[in-house]
């Protein structure tokens, strides 16, 4: 279930400790195509095309695709193997926070994690005489090559894209059937992993939930996952796999997007600013409620159907384009949470003069920025202004990406600032 992890996580790296651009660790030629986002993605879900997963799978129903080719299996080994987790302990790794130990018996999941920071010997040990599986979170942050896919897919998808590993012995299931609230694709890395999927009991679910056995009734797919291969499946689809005897120990990433991205989250993001727009020209939004309705004192009037028809008259003027929809905190969250891009550092710095509000401008990176149209932040007596704003993740922290908060409320006031208002051409009034 690989989503933004809520711990936090203070540290951010200041630009005297920037590392040098990026290298790959292994000499393992890619059957991954880099030169856009689409094409990053065709290659991923090769030999199917993107038309076809769109119109057919996504959101629809899960998706095998069974590779035969030595060189897929040999790229998909490097992204990560359990030979890595002995240097990666070496980071200062925390058990919640990095790495979970789990293992499902009878149907629930135990918890078999230590306190404070990971050895290897205690993860090999609960490994091998536990038969737990290890999860570990968001490998993103250590290895480059799941930095340039993953970035790339948050182009993609317009959206956060997550990862998790999975490191089960043979015999053995690290968790109970459950769904997630997010779309996830399986890349199997090492070994083989059965997968068992099952009709929603909540499609497109909205949040992470466990099911029992008893409810979820037949597998609807019985999958056996060889290295190489992928696996999709929608938000809402309940799964659970083990590690089949005869296998060593199976090995699986999986990439997750699109968590809150539904209409209904756009429709709470939106909707307030598209609320306060209507009742600046209608006046019956402007009326006072009658006295007393909050104590419950409505005295039989048809509050449900004066709100009804206030919302049809909002709908009215979407609909003829007199109301602008301006998403604002959706595309903050996800263009201050992002990756930044997979490149050289210097190429991330401005070139030429600050323009003026009347020059011409190039954006480079066009791909790693949004624009929003807010109200100012400057407060003075008149009335609200609004700002057209540029948002970029240029600056971003890959170490702490989807490892939830990082930052008290004055150093995202100030991470806010940097990237919004410190160049002049970022700020014009409309």
């Amino acid at each position: 279930m690989p989503k933004k992890s809520q711990t936090k996580t203070v540290k951010r790296r200041s630009s005297d400790d920037e590392q040098p651009p990026p290298k790959q660790s292994r000499d393992v030629p890619s059957p991954l195509c880099f030169n856009s986002p689409e094409s990053l993605f065709q290659s991923l879900i090769q030999p199917m095309g993107t038309e076809q997963f769109f119109r057919e799978y996504w959101e629809k129903k899960p998706l095998h695709l069974q590779r035969s080719d030595p060189s897929t299996a040999s790229y998909y080994q490097s992204l990560f193997q359990l030979s890595d987790l002995q240097n990666l302990c070496s980071h200062n790794l925390e058990y919640y926070r990095d790495v979970n130990v789990v293992r499902c018996i009878s149907g629930k999941k135990k918890v078999l994690n230590k306190q404070g920071q990971v050895k290897h010997s205690a993860l090999s040990k609960s490994f091998v005489q536990n038969k737990a599986t290890i999860q570990f979170h968001q490998p993103q942050r250590f290895k480059d090559e799941l930095w340039k896919i993953q970035e790339k897919l948050e182009c993609f998808f317009g959206a956060l894209v997550g990862s998790n590993v999975y490191i089960t012995p043979q015999e053995s299931q690290g968790l109970p059937p459950h769904y997630d609230d997010v779309e996830v694709f399986i890349l199997q890395l090492e070994g083989q992993k059965h997968w068992r999927l099952y009709t929603p009991t909540v499609p497109l679910a909205a949040e992470y939930s466990l099911e029992s056995e008893e409810r979820i009734g037949s597998p609807t797919h019985d999958i056996i996952l060889k290295a190489g291969d992928l696996l999709y499946f929608p938000r809402g689809t309940i799964h659970q796999a083990d590690t089949p005897a005869g296998t060593e120990h199976s090995t699986h990433l999986t990439l997750s997007t699109y968590q809150r991205m539904s209409w209904g989250d756009l429709l709470l993001d939106t909707f307030p600013s598209l609320l306060c727009d209507h009742s600046k020209t209608e006046v019956s939004l402007r009326q006072g409620m009658p006295r007393r309705l909050l104590l419950g004192h409505s005295k039989g009037l048809d509050t449900s159907r004066q709100l009804a028809a206030s919302l049809r008259s909002l709908a009215d003027e979407m609909e003829r384009g007199m109301q602008e929809v301006r998403s604002t905190h959706m595309k903050r969250d996800f263009i201050m949470n992002r990756l930044p891009p997979y490149t050289q550092l210097e190429l991330l710095t401005p070139s030429g003069k600050i323009p003026a509000l009347e020059d011409m401008v190039c954006l480079k990176f066009k791909d790693y920025m949004v624009i929003t149209v807010e109200p100012s932040l400057e407060r003075t007596d008149e009335a609200t202004e609004l700002v057209i704003f540029v948002l970029h993740s240029l600056k971003n922290q890959r170490e702490s990406h989807m490892m939830g908060e990082s930052c008290d409320e004055q150093e995202e006031e100030d991470i806010s600032r940097s990237q919004t208002m410190s160049e002049k051409w970022s700020k014009t009034s409309i």
